[in-house]
């Protein structure tokens, strides 16, 4: 086979077989050198996990709201990062790069007029105007409306209606909190605690929004997703409620946030946080506060120190992060680490596995087993710490991580035994196949469509469906350990892939942007699971991954592909982890010696920085499809690592296949 890349898009391209190797030895090398520089000393890695404008101004609005004093200077760097973030009309976007969007707009205009900006400076009136143009706070989505009521902002009338006394109800009604998403629960309970009592900001400096506030009648929440049959039926529910609401009993009011309390308490998590992500743990503090805890509660105190661990802070700006992804993160550098394969990147991996062992959920039934009962845990988590809520895609990643170690170290002494974890891991995913044969994020069977329909779920994320990338991760785990595909779990589990598959021939990404984090999430799953490129499965994803290549020979694709009326792909500006996402999915699919692939490992041998790294502003990661997304900055540090020592290895060992699950 020749080695070097034959019609590369390279103008004068004419590096010699043994020159093309060597470089791409020496990038691999960057590349790895780059990510064990950032192991930390107990072996595990964690990459900054940014978002947009509305995490960091609902930090301003917390610290306000319980009144707090910048004695530290956080506010004016967190100041600093959000007027550098603000788009040229004015708004603030979801994404590096989209459309403003109102709500975060009205946080980000809100935190800054309390840090002191002057609502006459230019900046203020841009996004003044960006606000108004849209509408209106009034228009803003419910966590928004939410916000602005406890400030006294919008009347708490503006905010869809949910009764604590729900907490209460029963798991057949068709309403009940077992059925939503881990996070909206998380989010929701003590957030019914706030929605009742109704406390007021204590807001020490007096600022108001009122002039982002448009005259005229104030509508309910609504979102695109809604089918108009059901919008109606809950928007009539929505307003019995509001009548309905003085005339509660008090003492099953009482219960109910008696019930709402225990709830929280009992997964605080620490210093971790309830449900390890901002939302939950600001609603958290502000739920001590209303119910009268002063600030060194112990729950409180607490719960308060659990968000500061998310800020990240330089010297003249900070900011804070939604959560943090450590197991994550760990687990798919091993991964990376693991396919340079020289002894030192195996050495920090069989590190990075060594301290990811004890993070495995073994004791505690989480809210899982409100489905799956007679389940034993056995999952990992994304964050450090969140026990009641591990989730299937990281179990799937370290398993599949800890079990390619073991099985090319098994023979040298010392080697960690990881054959206990893997299997208690195995067992735990099992337990949670949804009856459609596919798997979710972090419960089974969270399929209850109709209450995305609720005026309170504007945002569409209210559930927690089988996902074809979470699934495809469940098969790559199982066909690595060496399930064949015709046992019932597999058969079902494929069969939910074929149904899942886009008519382009890719794969819709839930948890990463988008078809191409799909698509190459399936190929693995695929491959691994014995089916080749001549499958019409892979053969159309392949097919579609190679139409979309970039002119460059990269792969992008932007946040607006996960708009509801997407028909085909739109051309995005290359990155460096979507493009390494294509290129493992392409040779999972047997295509090493296609030229695209050839140009796409040039075009990450070329665009690699001098440290090791890659540049990317663009965000990948999914949070909630058209509302929250996600930049992981280590994707574009160890991804691209993955895809250039996979090719690599598979030229030199002249081996079409992959062998392992991802």
């Amino acid at each position: 086979m020749n080695d070097a890349p034959d019609g590369l898009f390279t103008p004068g391209f004419a590096l010699t077989n043994t020159t093309w190797l060597a470089e791409l030895d020496r990038a691999v090398a960057r590349g790895t050198d780059h990510l064990l520089r950032a192991q930390r000393p107990d072996g595990h890695w964690v990459f900054e996990l940014e978002a947009d404008a509305t995490i960091p101004a609902e930090y301003i609005l917390l610290r306000h709201f319980l009144g707090e004093a910048d004695a530290d200077g956080i506010e004016a760097k967190i100041g600093t990062y959000l007027r550098r973030i603000q788009s040229p009309d004015g708004g603030w976007p979801l994404f590096h790069g989209g459309a403003s969007d109102i709500s975060a707009t009205v946080k980000a205009y809100f935190a800054l007029k309390m840090i002191g900006d002057d609502p006459d400076a230019p900046h203020m009136r841009r996004a003044r105007d960006a606000v108004l143009s849209r509408g209106g706070a009034g228009r803003a989505n419910v966590f928004t409306r939410i916000q602005l009521a406890l400030y006294g902002e919008l009347p708490w009338e503006a905010v869809p209606t949910m009764p604590v006394e729900m907490i209460l109800l029963p798991r057949w009604f068709p309403f009940h909190l077992s059925k939503v998403s881990y996070w909206a629960r998380t989010v929701l309970i003590p957030l019914l605690v706030l929605m009742t009592l109704r406390p007021r900001a204590k807001n020490p400096r007096g600022v108001t929004v009122q002039e982002l506030i448009a005259p005229g009648r104030i509508p309910l929440p609504s979102g695109e997703h809604q089918r108009p049959g059901w919008a109606a039926f809950f928007g009539a529910l929505d307003r019995a409620l509001k009548v309905a609401g003085p005339l509660w009993p008090k003492g099953s009011r009482q219960r109910a946030i008696d019930r709402c309390v225990a709830f929280v308490t009992e997964r605080l998590n620490g210093e971790d946080g309830l449900g390890a992500i901002y939302p939950a743990m600001a609603n958290t503090v502000m739920m001590y506060a209303a119910l009268g805890h002063a600030p060194d509660h112990p729950l409180r105190a607490t719960a308060r120190r659990a968000v500061e661990k998310l800020l990240v802070i330089r010297d003249g700006e900070a900011y804070c992060q939604p959560c943090v992804s450590p197991v994550w993160d760990t687990a798919l550098v091993a991964h990376a680490l693991l396919e340079v394969g020289d002894d030192r990147a195996v050495a920090a991996a069989r590190h990075g596995l060594d301290w990811l062992k004890p993070l495995q959920e073994l004791d505690v039934v989480g809210d899982w087993a409100e489905a799956r009962p007679n389940v034993r845990p056995g999952g990992w988590a994304f964050q450090y710490r969140n026990a009641h809520y591990p989730d299937l895609d990281d179990t799937a990643v370290v398993v599949m991580a800890m079990d390619r170690a073991r099985r090319a170290h098994w023979h040298e002494e010392g080697t960690p035994d990881f054959d206990e974890p893997i299997a208690r891991g195995v067992e735990w995913t099992a337990g949670l196949q949804s009856t459609n044969g596919g798997w979710g994020a972090f419960d089974a069977d969270n399929t209850h469509d109709a209450l995305n329909n609720i005026p309170f779920a504007d945002h569409g994320a209210l559930l927690d469906p089988p996902t074809a990338d979470v699934t495809a991760r469940c098969i790559s785990m199982f066909a690595q350990l060496g399930e064949t595909r015709d046992t019932p779990r597999m058969r079902a589990a494929l069969d939910y892939l074929a149904r899942e598959q886009e008519a382009d021939g890719s794969w819709f990404g839930r948890w990463g942007v988008n078809h191409v984090y799909g698509t190459w999430s399936v190929l693995c799953a695929l491959n691994a699971a014995g089916l080749d490129g001549s499958h019409p499965m892979v053969r159309r994803a392949a097919d579609w991954l190679v139409a979309i290549q970039n002119d460059d020979g990269g792969w992008g694709e932007g946040c607006e592909s996960y708009r509801l009326d997407r028909r085909a792909h739109d051309p995005f500006l290359s990155t460096a982890s979507q493009t390494a996402w294509a290129l493992l999915g392409l040779m999972a699919a047997g295509e090493v010696d296609h030229p695209a692939v050839a140009r796409g490992i040039e075009y990450l041998r070329l665009t690699q920085d001098p440290d090791g790294g890659w540049p990317q502003g663009a965000y990948t990661g999914g949070g909630f499809p058209r509302v929250f997304y996600l930049r992981y900055h280590g994707y574009p540090r160890f991804f691209p690592v993955w895809a250039l020592a996979r090719y690599r290895n598979l030229r030199r060992a002249n081996e079409p296949r992959v062998a392992h699950g991802m």
